[in-house]
């Protein structure tokens, strides 16, 4: 008798599906680069960050054209716990927020002509308290992923990823602790501003869920349904669609590169499309982006979540693709290059 088809083998056979850069647009850009008015090298992490492009976008010339902020919404059950200073209504308000064009996110993609899509995902529906139950099952942490690939539907040339949740910072560390281990407290943060007696409370949360689900944990997919939220499982199968139709992606904080977390634990090279676009104040932040392997465009202070600093990053990607493609060669500038 066949082995029962389970709902995470359809996300495990995607994987085995992505694309690599192209490594002729690469060069192509790279040899264009070295062309332009400009001693080589003096634009710096511009030239990496076009180059990065050029290859995952498969032209020598790449664009910043259709830019798209993907901001997922969910709510806790762990909220219970006490590991927040707002209430979980203040999610619904915040995307209620986003909708009417009032929130920060709102004003940083009109400043960089971003376009900006909200998902609510089951608002109404917090996930299992982790530290009673598991966030989802099997079947609806998939469905979830599923349903973040579409944010690929309108076809972006530049995904960028953030998100809106009560409680979120504390499913985050659980995703992060159970991955990489370590002790609870290297991963919680003060997230929405939780004092001294609510830090210790998320420590204490996400070590709970770990005890109670430890036998389930070797699985980065069953640690995604067991301790993450919606967002993040969303947000997982948005940078896997992105992948798959060769989208380059950018990560904003310590939420996001959670989702990015269980990818890379599935595959090392899942998030060789990524660029970090900052790093965030959030305190663990800064590990996660090293065992990610990713260097940060920005570090502003920034722990607003929504992808506001990932979208302020895509001010500094705009600029390099300008350069990149605007800028005359010494030989259309009638300038002597090198000898």
């Amino acid at each position: 008798m066949a082995d029962e088809v389970r709902p995470f083998d359809d996300i495990r056979a995607l994987l085995l599906q992505m694309p690599g850069p192209d490594q002729a647009a690469i060069a192509e850009a790279r040899a264009r680069e070295s062309e332009l008015t400009k001693p080589a090298g003096s634009l710096g992490r511009l030239e990496e960050i076009t180059a990065f492009l050029a290859g995952w976008q498969g032209s020598a010339r790449p664009h910043v054209d259709a830019p798209l902020v993907a901001v997922f919404a969910g709510n806790h059950g762990v909220v219970a716990q006490g590991v927040s200073s707002f209430p979980q209504s203040v999610t619904t308000g915040m995307v209620a927020n986003f909708t009417a064009g009032g929130a920060a996110i709102n004003q940083i993609c009109k400043a960089f002509d971003i376009s900006l899509k909200v998902y609510e995902l089951a608002l109404e529906r917090p996930t299992g308290d982790i530290t009673q139950e598991p966030a989802m099952d099997e079947r609806n942490c998939a469905a979830t992923i599923a349903y973040g690939m579409e944010a690929l539907a309108s076809g972006p040339d530049l995904l960028v990823l953030g998100e809106m949740g009560i409680g979120n910072t504390t499913a985050a560390a659980a995703i992060y602790h159970a991955l990489w281990g370590g002790e609870a407290e290297d991963w919680v943060g003060r997230g929405t501003g939780v004092d001294d007696a609510g830090l210790r409370r998320k420590a204490e949360a996400v070590r709970a869920a770990i005890a109670l689900h430890k036998a389930h944990l070797a699985d980065p997919l069953e640690v995604l349904a067991r301790l993450g939220g919606r967002e993040i499982a969303a947000m997982a199968g948005a940078i896997l669609a992105a992948r798959l139709r060769n989208v380059p992606v950018v990560l904003d904080g310590f939420v996001v590169c959670s989702a990015a977390a269980v990818l890379q634990a599935l595959d090392p090279g899942a998030l060789d499309h990524c660029l970090a676009g900052h790093v965030s104040a959030e305190r663990a932040h800064a590990q996660a982006l090293e065992r990610l392997g990713k260097t940060p465009i920005l570090n502003l202070g920034m722990r607003l979540g929504e992808g506001s600093g990932a979208a302020v990053a895509v001010g500094v990607i705009k600029a390099a693709v300008a350069c990149h493609n605007g800028m005359a060669t010494f030989a259309e500038a009638g300038v002597a290059g090198k000898e």
